[in-house]
């Protein structure tokens, strides 16, 4: 058993008292986390006000993704060549310049260049202060305790931003959000200013870097991303920009693939799909449970706002059972890891799939134009619930699957299908399945709404009550539908999970070496 490590913060100024400086850093981290790029909590008041459509809204969200994602293999690199100070100080700028930036501009080419910006400075301020405490949170650099207490900062920041921002564009204006973020990076500025110094643990220079290969992955990702996105706004393939779309990402993955063959150190090794042997179960694991995990996305919002026509305001308050399910997660994750040591990580993906299909069944069983609010609350624990236990099995499977130089490698492509692609097919897969049901059920049932029908209903309602609970009737129908479907395929998971005999055991877990050992090694690898 590798002895634990002295924890120190030798960037901190004398004056900071020892048992402050950790939490200053999660203080920062959590505002990083709250930052993003257009906040989806008002999105219907986003939508009004800059004249997009749901689609433009969602691809700022996607670019800002992209951003995060595209930008692991960079983490480390930048860690050794500067200061602590120096990439917190610089990630806070940016995330000032670029919320400003995303308040106001309206040329969507732009904005979502500034969104992916946002994404790659949130990151690094995110990866600067959770490295820089992880001999705080366990002093082994065990990631089976990393893992599940980083995500309750992460799940944690996204719930308080969702309600942040609902709330804000209820009672005034949805840029309110972005001015305090504002506010709150320049307090973290305040703070580097006055409690932080320059020091790294060792200087390299930003040499073997494919920045090429880079710029095609963000190309690749982002041409995925439209694709998906905008697909069923094209009628997919019936429209000539879905194939010119599709042509350029193939073109963009045939160059990618001949880089990776070719070039000596490529932004992604060959080694991360070829060299291990459970990494491809995993990544395609993680592409089917986001899927699924996309119904929030779209059937929820669609019954929430369309069938029950809840507002923004009504929307926020179902943030706090999806927040108890993602803290209730984390924590039985960690129990798990830590206590129950002999059974496979598997098993644990298994508990979160369960719980996945009890969130599906329940929205299944309860889609009604007349549901109560309070009965949302048991399916929205469970899915955060799920996506909390699914998200750390994952991410430590993949981490304990892999050798540390081509972790954050790995970690790239993990998170371009977990935060991206994965719920892009989903959300695209969905879409398409609403605008199926509901143009069937108006044909199928559309032939009944007639004038003498009205005349005999007007003792009752007027025509324009009678079509809106029509409407409403066949959204929560077509919903219902989908969802069906969904949780046949949430159960042919869970089958998959069940039938999978993961060979990641946990006898000989995985633990981070000190920094300076991780600067050596990379130096060796470089030079």
């Amino acid at each position: 058993m590798e002895q634990p490590m002295k924890f120190s913060m030798p960037m901190m100024n004398d004056f900071v008292p020892e048992r402050l400086r950790p939490w200053l850093y999660v203080f920062i981290a959590l505002c990083f986390q709250i930052s993003g790029a257009r906040y989806l909590g008002p999105l219907n008041e986003i939508i009004g006000a800059d004249s997009n459509m749901r689609e433009d809204v969602l691809m700022c969200m996607y670019c800002n993704l992209g951003g995060m994602a595209i930008w692991f293999p960079m983490l480390f690199r930048m860690k050794f060549r500067f200061t602590n100070k120096t990439l917190l100080t610089a990630s806070s700028i940016v995330v000032i310049i670029t919320n400003y930036l995303t308040a106001y501009v309206t040329f969507l080419p732009l904005l979502w260049a500034i969104c992916f910006i946002e994404g790659i400075a949130k990151i690094q301020g995110t990866f600067e202060c959770m490295s820089n405490i992880q001999l705080w949170m366990t002093p082994r650099r065990d990631f089976r305790v990393f893992f599940p207490i980083l995500h309750i900062i992460i799940l944690s920041s996204i719930c308080i931003q969702d309600l942040l921002s609902s709330w804000f564009g209820y009672i005034g204006d949805w840029r309110l959000m972005h001015s305090l973020v504002i506010g709150l990076q320049l307090i973290v500025l305040l703070i580097l200013t006055t409690c932080v110094h320059h020091f790294r643990f060792m200087k390299l220079p930003l040499y073997g870097i494919d920045w090429t290969g880079m710029v095609l992955w963000i190309a690749l990702l982002l041409q995925l991303a439209y694709l998906l996105d905008y697909g069923d706004w094209y009628s997919w393939y019936n429209h000539s920009q879905t194939w010119y779309i599709t042509g350029f990402a193939l073109l963009t993955f045939g160059i990618i693939l001949f880089r990776m063959k070719t070039v000596r150190h490529p932004y992604i090794s060959p080694r991360v799909f070829t060299g291990f042997a459970n990494v491809k179960p995993i990544l395609v694991l993680v592409v089917i449970a986001e899927a699924i995990l996309g119904t929030e996305y779209v059937l929820e919002e669609i019954f929430l706002e369309s069938g029950l026509h809840y507002n923004s305001l009504v929307n926020s308050y179902l943030v706090w059972p999806v927040w108890i399910g993602n803290i209730s997660g984390c924590l039985f994750s960690l129990a798990w890891l830590l206590k129950i040591k002999s059974y496979p990580y598997i098993r644990l993906g298994i508990v979160g799939t369960i719980s996945l299909s009890a969130y599906i069944i329940l929205m299944y069983l309860l889609v009604s134009p007349q549901l109560n609010i309070e009965k949302l609350y048991l399916p929205l624990l469970f899915r955060g619930f799920a996506y909390a236990c699914l998200s750390i099995m994952f991410m430590i499977s993949l981490h304990d699957s892999m050798d540390f130089h081509h972790f954050f490698q790995g970690l790239s492509v993990f998170n371009m299908l977990h935060m991206i692609i994965g719920g892009c097919v989903g959300c695209a897969l969905y879409a398409h399945g609403i605008s199926h049901y509901v143009a069937s059920l108006l044909s199928r049932y559309g032939v009944y709404v007639d004038q003498v029908r009205w005349g005999i209903l007007r003792i009752r309602e007027t025509p324009g009550q009678f079509m809106g609970e029509f409407i409403d009737s066949i959204l929560c129908m077509s919903v219902k539908s989908v969802y069906g479907w969904v949780a046949y395929a949430c159960l042919t998971l869970l089958a998959c999970f069940l039938m999978f005999d993961s060979p990641i055991r946990r006898q000989h877990p995985h633990l981070m070496q000190p920094w300076s050992k991780v600067g050596r090694r990379l130096k060796k690898h470089l030079y």
